[in-house]
């Protein structure tokens, strides 16, 4: 990124991280009637919330953190010809911790048994 970008206040900077391309049953499903990720990488935050008596608070998530957000949380932007959202904290769902580069949420549950499930 050649562009320097600093979000202001609570606001956050994020990479969408695309999911592994699979293919099931041999269908190819095209780019435009896939759901975008809702898992992102930080990129850049701003300096944190400001309170009323002007007082800042740092924000949770900081650059290079893995999140999780809503379907439609925050405003796409276009950077040197590379897509990011642009975010308010808030709309940050969690953090994805211990989760290898390239691997999303799809691990989760795995190997897991799940209720009624038989052996």
């Amino acid at each position: 990124m050649a562009t320097k970008l600093t979000p202001l206040h609570d606001r956050i900077l994020v990479r969408r991280i695309e999911e592994q391309e699979t293919v099931r049953g041999g269908i190819i499903i095209p780019d435009s009637a896939k759901e975008k990720p809702q898992e992102g990488e930080v990129i850049a935050v701003g300096k944190g919330k400001i309170n009323e008596d002007g007082k800042v608070f740092p924000l949770d998530v900081k650059a290079g953190d893995r999140i999780l957000f809503g379907k439609y949380a925050g405003t796409e932007v276009k950077i040197d010809g590379e897509e990011f959202l642009m975010m308010k904290e808030d709309e940050v769902l969690g953090l994805i911790v211990g989760a290898a580069k390239g691997h999303g949420l799809e691990s989760i549950g795995k190997g897991h048994e799940k209720a009624g499930a038989r052996r």
